[in-house]
């Protein structure tokens, strides 16, 4: 790896888990969620059925089935989703009123932290960038 490689991964490494920790940490704080928490909402919540089965929901995620499963079990217990027959996964009503709050306060993190931080050419360039990592990822590993 060459020096510029080197420095900026190491650079998008540290502003990846900074980040994604103050994110998370407003979050927990302001609703009781984990970042887990949220991303499976988030995912039911954009979801245009009323339910998901869980494969799809697990591949959405990119997450590893027993990860989910465990996850989708505390939820349960938390009355956020419900599971049905099939692997069928639904939001509750506690769940869309936790999502609604979540989403809000996740949107505000993002762009207090990134999107006022970063230029309107900046965010475009971070586009750009994350879409090309994406496809040589996709090509290399299509069914990941």
């Amino acid at each position: 790896m060459t020096p510029d490689v080197s420095t900026t991964w190491q650079a998008y490494q540290r502003m990846r888990v900074l980040l994604n920790g103050q994110i998370s940490r407003e979050l927990s704080r302001t609703t009781g969620l984990s970042e887990a928490d949220y991303d499976i909402l988030f995912f039911l919540e954009q979801s245009a059925e009323t339910s998901v089965r869980s494969v799809a929901l697990r591949c959405g995620l990119a997450w590893e089935k027993s990860r989910l499963s465990h996850q989708l079990r505390r939820m349960e217990q938390r009355g956020l989703i419900e599971k049905s027959a099939g692997a069928i996964i639904r939001l509750t009503d506690k769940g869309r009123s936790q999502i609604a709050a979540a989403r809000d306060c996740h949107e505000a993190a993002v762009a207090r932290y990134f999107g006022e931080v970063l230029s309107p050419e900046q965010l475009a360039a971070l586009a750009a960038i994350s879409d090309q990592v994406v496809s040589r990822l996709q090509q290399d590993h299509p069914h990941a």
